[in-house]
């Protein structure tokens, strides 16, 4: 199993699909299945059955998953990277690998 390098609050870029080239904030990871859930992109309506909540029932848009192999880190200033890691002062911090900023 690869390692999942991106972490929740990232913020990404969609490489490949129906949404590529949108962005978004990074909201859930499902690391078994080596899925993200991005903010305001893949949106799916999903119908809902009446319950004590939602009376009525209806039809909701949410995001659905999105595969990590399709989503790159976007850098402060808005280009995508790939992600290494170096030792800082004895720490590991996460490092852009296009500018060398630390992420």
């Amino acid at each position: 199993m690869n390692k999942i390098k991106i972490k929740t609050e990232d913020q990404v870029k969609v490489l490949a699909g129906d949404h590529k080239g949108s962005e978004g904030k990074i909201v859930k990871i499902f690391r078994s299945k080596n899925l993200a859930i991005v903010e305001g992109v893949n949106m799916v309506k999903k119908h809902n059955k009446p319950s004590s909540q939602n009376p009525k029932g209806g039809i909701t848009e949410q995001e659905a998953p999105i595969h990590i192999s399709n989503l790159s880190l976007l850098t402060s200033k808005g280009e995508t990277t790939r992600l290494g890691y170096k030792m800082i002062d004895g720490k590991k911090n996460r490092v852009a690998l296009k500018s060398d900023e630390i992420i």
